[in-house]
């Protein structure tokens, strides 16, 4: 059983890489696809604060930086986005990873990796912080944001509503 658990896997991992290795075939094509992916995750924030800010009366979320294009995307180093109210935070940190693209921590290829923590003041003083994996898949129908949950092994699309559910904890 174990040598088919074995061989099941290599062979998703062998396909994933040829599914990447067919749309990626240059530096250049992957450093666009890389801040598109980043613009594209500010935008989804982006969206969520302005939905979220259109509804309240008093506070107000922010999101730092709060506007961003593809060339501001920094090709080495990491990226940082915030959303704050009220010492709640959600902070987006995510990168390039060592190779054009990888397969490494996820199955499905990718060409951005990162983390979205969630967190207030209590669940710091309890050293508990929500975390998840994010990563910027590409596939045969294109690239989209993907979370991880590690406690619960699930994945979805990053969107609005998953920055919701998160901030919505943190109140």
């Amino acid at each position: 059983m174990a040598y088919d658990d074995t061989i099941s896997r290599l062979a998703r991992q062998i396909d994933a890489a040829r599914q990447s290795e067919r749309f990626l075939v240059d530096a250049g094509e992957v450093a666009n696809l890389r801040r598109r992916g980043a613009a594209e995750l500010h935008q989804i924030c982006a969206e969520f604060v302005a939905s979220l800010n259109s509804r309240l009366s008093h506070a107000m979320l922010d999101l730092s930086p709060p506007v961003f294009t593809p060339e501001m995307f920094r090709e080495t180093g990491v990226n940082l986005f915030q959303i704050a109210s009220q010492g709640r935070e959600m902070q987006i940190a995510f990168q390039a990873p060592a190779l054009l693209f990888s397969t490494e921590k996820f199955l499905v290829p990718y060409v951005l990796e990162g983390e979205l923590r969630a967190y207030n003041q209590k669940m710091l003083e309890r050293f508990e912080i929500r975390s998840y994996s994010l990563f910027f898949c590409v596939t045969q129908e294109g690239a989209v944001w993907r979370f991880y949950d590690w406690r619960i092994p699930h994945t979805a699309p990053v969107d609005p509503n998953l920055l919701a559910g998160l901030m919505e904890r943190l109140f």
